[in-house]
């Protein structure tokens, strides 16, 4: 049957320049980092934790691939090329920052949840980064990151509260 066939090439092939199985380490990379960033949160029972985190990560991951994926489609020639990196950087940045935003709470003089929404942006970062391929670089972030969180919370406990 035509229709069949037609669904055949529609779901079971694809135009991907990242082999699947790559494809597939780079989400997993990026759900295991989101996921250390978000243990964190979850660990010190603060809003936006461990799926959030996590979720944050491989959506991150999957835009960057797609963006890839844009970029080589054959009806893309150098001359006519309108996909840019970098708005896909921009675009998960400012969506990061929305979702980030609403973890922030002001009292007055009083405000909550910096540390979240930065954790939220930063697991944003690393899923970018492991999307490109750069889990190096994504790595040596998290680990960073987690050390700013355990090292500050160590040294400033008081200030900590004011801001997570």
């Amino acid at each position: 049957m035509p229709w069949l066939e037609l669904l055949r090439q529609e779901f079971l092939t694809t135009f991907s320049t990242t082999p699947l199985p790559v494809a597939a380490l780079r989400l997993v990379c990026a759900a295991t980092l989101g996921a250390v960033l978000g243990w964190e949160r979850e660990r010190r029972d603060k809003p936006a934790g461990l799926r959030t985190h996590i979720l944050i990560a491989i959506a991150a991951c999957l835009f960057t691939l797609i963006a890839f994926d844009l970029m080589d489609l054959p009806e893309n020639d150098q001359d006519s090329l309108r996909t840019d990196p970098i708005r896909v950087i921009e675009a998960v940045t400012q969506g990061v920052a929305f979702l980030a935003a609403g973890s922030i709470i002001t009292h007055g003089a009083k405000v909550q949840g910096l540390t979240t929404g930065a954790g939220m942006w930063m697991a944003g970062a690393v899923g970018l980064s492991c999307g490109t391929g750069n889990v190096p670089l994504a790595l040596l972030a998290t680990g960073l990151g987690l050390a700013v969180l355990w090292i500050m919370a160590a040294i400033a406990p008081a200030e900590r509260a004011n801001d997570d």
